[in-house]
């Protein structure tokens, strides 16, 4: 017989006493040198300022009332703020921030130290909350709603379930996959929030100001430069920002201008639009090899000898969302944009066009 017993003061000491639990960061202690761009203020962030306005509202509300914030979800591409937000919330709030993974979880007892170790009112932070296990995302379901968790301690005739109470906290979750949550986790989140990219000028600005940390000069143009192949995406401005950074410190003494930013870019392979070695590869394959296509994805990474996973989540999301491919039920179509852009004769396919011949569904998946 299952016995339920509500946990008392010295019961809890003793379930709690080989538990351990993770550092919980305080925000007033981060760092913030040259290693480290991220904003420690949601006031400081450059743009997705709708998503900024509602949580201002509400972190004031949160604040006000000295209760914790409601639990919020972030989901969108990679690179474009979730774990920032997820951060310089804490330091709005004046509260503490335990962090870790989905991938981290992989059964309760991992996740057990993080709920009886906050703080009241802290942020827990789980980063790719879509990779929790179906047992761990139940165990988060009593916790994210009443505050408490159930210990089972014994088996059989002799076991006991012990319901201990935590202290109320606030759950921030972060996916670039909010389709794999279920929806009793989803509907667990009060504000759930889609991050979206960013606009060029909005990345020229992340990319000064980001210049003055790392104690570099930077003139309007070079950072427009950079931002123009920065794929709509802070961390990558940053991650190139970086490279021009080193290259002017090899190459340049230091000084850099629109010139030495653009052969910067080049020795790190990246055109005018953004796109690297990979991207290029995979349209010269699939305008010379396939003419343009329609052409399977594995057709393609085997003619490059690179998996078919990597092409699929690196290289096709960025050419897809600018147009120089298309999917099609027959397979990847290269549109006229990546015929221009590549500087390839030839003519893109008829997307409507049926009458591809059948003895080609070999190269199609």
């Amino acid at each position: 017989m299952n016995r339920e017993k509500i946990l008392g003061p010295n019961d809890k000491a003793k379930v709690l006493e080989n538990l351990g639990g993770p550092i919980q960061r305080d925000p007033g202690s981060a760092e913030n040198d040259d290693r480290s761009l991220r904003p420690q203020r949601m006031s400081e962030m450059v743009g997705q300022r709708e998503v900024f306005e509602r949580l201002e509202i509400a972190v004031q509300a949160a604040r006000q009332r000295e209760e914790p914030l409601g639990h919020i979800l972030f989901d969108g591409p990679p690179g474009l703020g979730k774990t920032t937000f997820a951060t310089c919330i804490p330091h709005e709030l004046g509260v503490p921030i335990a962090m870790t993974s989905g991938a981290a979880l992989r059964a309760p007892k991992d996740l057990i130290p993080y709920l009886t170790n906050i703080q009241d009112r802290a942020i827990l932070f789980i980063d790719e909350i879509h990779r929790i296990p179906a047992n761990v995302e139940e165990y988060l379901y009593t916790a994210m709603e009443d505050f408490r968790i159930q210990l089972v301690h014994g088996d059989g005739l002799n076991a006991r379930t012990i319901n201990m109470a935590i202290k109320p906290f606030t759950l921030i979750g972060a996916t670039t996959r909010a389709g794999m949550l279920t929806g009793p986790l989803r509907d667990r989140f009060q504000m759930r929030e889609h991050l979206d990219f960013y606009s060029v000028e909005e990345l020229t600005q992340i990319i000064k100001g980001n210049a003055k940390i790392l104690q570099m000069e930077i003139d309007d143009e070079s950072a427009n430069e950079i931002a123009i192949r920065s794929r709509s995406t802070p961390r990558i401005a940053n991650n190139r920002l970086r490279c021009v950074r080193d290259y002017v410190t090899a190459r340049a003494e230091g000084k850099i201008d629109p010139d030495i930013t653009r052969a910067a870019l080049l020795k790190w392979e990246i055109d005018t639009l953004g796109l690297d070695k990979m991207d290029r590869k995979y349209l010269e394959t699939l305008i010379g090899v396939f003419h343009g296509g329609p052409a399977g994805v594995e057709a393609i990474a085997h003619t490059i000898n690179t998996a078919s996973d990597t092409l699929i989540d690196e290289v096709e999301p960025f050419l897809l969302r600018t147009a120089m491919v298309v999917r099609t039920p027959r397979g990847r179509v290269a549109t006229q944009k990546a015929f221009d852009h590549m500087g390839m004769s030839g003519k893109p396919v008829d997307i409507d066009d049926e009458s591809a011949e059948d003895d080609q569904d070999t190269l199609f998946t």
